[in-house]
């Protein structure tokens, strides 16, 4: 039995954050988990920072290392971004889609917020996002060699919630701030999983979760947080659903803007959830963790999940396209037949992800760019978007109209 690092990591998207999960194998033994260390005043591209201290706690340099991105391609992509207006720049995520700069190790994503959500979007079922950089989807779970990871995009809104993925390009101003809105279609598909997953990451916290942790130093922090804590409020109630359900083993968050540790315990089950959220990825604070657990022997590479292909076979023919809740007793298909399907599938072609192919014209910096967008980087250090959607009123107007056409 050989022990593989975990890195989570929060990567800077255009002024807000995605969770991510950087995988490898090689350790010292007996290692088990670093404490983060704010990044130092003149920081180092995550890359060398990663493998900088993994040099200096004894680990091997061979890691799968997180890095800053922002899945925009092209100036076009802005236009998916719901950032205001000062904060949509190219950043460098589109090196990496072009092949200018290679992803020396494995990592893998999802998304939060504020995303380029129509190419997010073309990764639906998740898939190479760049070269070694893979999407886990907007509902998903993969294998990184023998260690199973599982997720969910984008963050929970009661308003859209049993909804369908009705946004149709191009994106109006509601639907490019509802697009990211957890549905509770991917999340049933989720809720059907039933074999160990390892590791699970959410965009927003699970709701309650902060009965689980140091809540009082939390509020010390963030004492904005304490009324929705009160209230019941805080987090995702369809992650903390999952949670309940899966009983990972570690589950990563981002979207708050600070760190957060957890112990949830699981009943009698002996089962227990370590969870982790992760600050922004900016100088001086805490963006990055280092943790070791068991693993086979490699190959350490991506693979596709038998179980997780068998329920989206089972539960594609009600893929929702309008804003009606989806019934889900209209699946006919067989869990097993499904099963026996992907095997069959997976024993033709082999169980790695189809290779990357790019789907866009990339950026060239050569170009001249719409005026109204930046063509370089942003100091994200100086200003700060918001953490949740920049205008709920009309949310709360749309939804309305939702239940008037439904009535």
């Amino acid at each position: 039995m050989k022990k593989m690092e975990l890195i989570p990591f929060r990567s800077l998207a255009n002024g807000d954050d995605q969770a991510g999960l950087g995988m490898g194998a090689g350790a010292a033994p007996g290692l088990r988990s670093s404490e983060p260390q704010p990044a130092p005043p003149h920081w180092r591209c995550p890359y060398k920072e990663i493998t900088h201290r993994a040099g200096f706690l004894g680990m091997s340099t061979d890691i799968r290392e997180p890095q800053l991105f922002s899945a925009v391609r092209n100036e076009k992509d802005l236009e998916s971004l719901n950032v205001p207006l000062k904060f949509r720049s190219m950043n460098s995520f589109w090196k990496y889609y072009s092949g200018e700069k290679a992803a020396p190790f494995p990592t893998i994503f999802i998304g939060g917020n504020h995303e380029a959500s129509n190419y997010l979007w073309e990764l639906y079922y998740g898939g190479w996002a760049a070269p070694q950089i893979y999407f886990l989807g907007f509902a998903g779970v993969v294998k990184f060699g023998n260690v199973r990871i599982g997720g969910l995009s984008g963050i929970y809104k009661s308003q859209h919630y049993y909804s369908g993925h009705y946004e149709k390009l191009p994106y109006n101003e509601q639907d490019i701030r509802s697009i990211y809105h957890v549905r509770e279609y991917d999340v049933h598909k989720l809720m059907q999983v039933e074999e160990p997953i390892d590791v699970f990451l959410s965009h927003d916290w699970p709701l309650g979760i902060t009965d689980c942790g140091n809540v009082k130093n939390l509020l010390h922090r963030k004492p904005f947080f304490e009324q929705e804590i009160r209230e019941g409020t805080l987090g995702n109630r369809a992650a903390a659903e999952l949670m309940a359900k899966l009983k990972p083993s570690y589950w990563f968050s981002a979207h708050l803007h600070c760190k957060f540790a957890a112990l949830v315990k699981h009943g009698d089950s002996g089962r227990v959830t370590k969870f982790l959220a992760l600050d922004k990825c900016l100088p001086g604070r805490n963006f990055m963790q280092i943790f070791e657990i068991e693993s086979e022997a490699g190959p350490y590479e991506f693979h596709y999940d038998e179980e997780w292909l068998a329920i989206t076979r089972k539960f594609n023919p009600l893929f929702p396209l309008t804003k009606m809740r989806v019934n889900f007793s209209d699946a006919k298909l067989g869990i097993q037949e499904c099963r026996q399907f992907v095997r069959n599938k997976l024993q033709m072609r082999g169980s790695k992800p189809f290779d990357f192919v790019q789907t866009a014209p990339c950026h060239n910096p050569s170009q001249s760019v719409t005026r109204d967008f930046h063509s370089g980087s942003f100091d994200y250090s100086s200003e700060d978007i918001p953490i949740d959607d920049v205008d709920d009123v009309d949310d709360a107007d749309e939804q309305n109209e939702t239940d008037d056409a439904e009535t």
